[in-house]
């Protein structure tokens, strides 16, 4: 199951959809403020779009798909939750129209502390 993860989050990073590539960019190198972003990060059993490990935050990105899936969606949010984790979502239309905006509440949340002390590193959960 691990090495499909791992595979998985691989193709993803090939295959970005538009507004992850854009928020990439803007995410990537430190760009913003000095924070560390991974992308496409594998977290338990899900692939996150975005982390920010020494936040302990996620920035999820949500096509078209997602509206469909909503309670999926709500599901995956309280796992990563319970894992000490921020989940931010954002509809991709808002990346590719205001980035700005995104960029923003993006700062917001890493400027306010984690709910948990900070998440366990891979491994050392209970």
């Amino acid at each position: 199951m691990k090495r499909l993860n791992v595979d998985r989050a691989r193709s993803l990073r090939v295959a970005q959809t538009d507004a992850e590539q854009w928020l990439w960019y803007h995410l990537r190198r430190r760009r913003l403020q000095g924070w560390k972003f991974r992308r496409q990060h594998e977290m338990g059993r899900y692939i996150a779009d975005f982390v920010c490990p020494d936040a302990g935050l996620l920035v999820e990105l949500d096509g078209g798909q997602h509206g469909e899936q909503m309670i999926y969606d709500e599901l995956r949010t309280l796992e990563l939750e319970a894992m000490g984790y921020r989940v931010l979502r954002f509809w991709n239309n808002d990346v590719l129209k205001n980035v700005e905006d995104v960029l923003e509440v993006i700062l917001e949340a890493l400027a306010r502390p984690a709910p948990h002390p900070s998440p366990l590193p891979e491994g050392e959960r209970e």
